[in-house]
């Protein structure tokens, strides 16, 4: 049985995952929220990523695997993007994930695994992702120099999901005509559900992804390399 640390599972792809990993690994989640945590199983921490430092007593000696699931999407016309938000957007992306993957380290176990979030608008240009694409190409780049930095003993690897039906994305799916449309954007004619990405974040923590590392794996219906408009 595996240590596995999820930062941010209470809700969305990080919930998926925990639900998934919970019936064969010890999880914990550490997270502003608990709700719904208590059916399946898992240890949770509070811990809110953008204030806290997480308390490294609280979680096992030796760490198996370790996905980072806070995320953001705030999407304007640059013109209408405060600093602020960059700042933001930023700040929870990219710097919280710095902070806790160094607090992690010395936890970690020979090959041990790190996931975390970027998206698809970081490879794919896309009008009004300036702020979350410039975070998550921050990921990125990070992801794939901790992965040359620390290999053989620690894999590192990020999924670029499209857009996914989630909590975080509530306002731009809020209704049957939003759907369609964010729908009909992709190949394969439907948005992401948290299990389609949840799926993928598993098998890079696990061992049969063991000869995968420094990757940027894009879950998106397509939306990245096909083009069939």
């Amino acid at each position: 049985m595996k240590n596995i640390l999820l930062i941010g599972g209470s809700h969305g792809i990080g919930l998926a995952m925990a639900k998934s990993l919970s019936d064969k690994h010890q999880v914990t989640i550490a997270s502003r929220s608990s709700d719904g945590l208590d059916e399946i199983g898992v240890k949770h921490i509070p811990f809110d990523a953008t204030t806290d430092d997480l308390n490294t007593a609280l979680l096992p000696d030796e760490i198996h695997a370790f996905a980072y699931c806070p995320g953001s999407i705030n999407l304007k016309p640059f013109k209408m993007m405060s600093l602020d938000t960059f700042h933001e957007d930023m700040q929870l992306n990219f710097f919280s994930l710095v902070k806790v993957v160094k607090q992690l380290i010395p936890k970690m176990a020979e090959g041990a695994s790190m996931v975390f979030f970027s998206t698809v608008a970081v490879g794919t240009g896309m009008p009004f992702h300036t702020s979350v694409a410039a975070a998550k190409g921050a990921i990125e780049g990070f992801a794939k120099s901790l992965a040359a930095e620390y290999a053989p003993k620690i894999r590192v690897n990020v999924v670029a999901p499209s857009l996914v039906d989630t909590p975080l994305a509530t306002r731009l799916l809020s209704n049957d005509r939003k759907r369609e449309m964010m729908s009909e954007r992709h190949p394969l004619k439907r948005v992401g559900e948290a299990s389609d990405i949840a799926n993928m974040a598993v098998f890079l923590l696990s061992e049969n992804s063991s000869w995968m590392t420094g990757q940027i794996v894009g879950v998106d219906g397509g939306m990245s390399t096909l083009n069939i408009n």
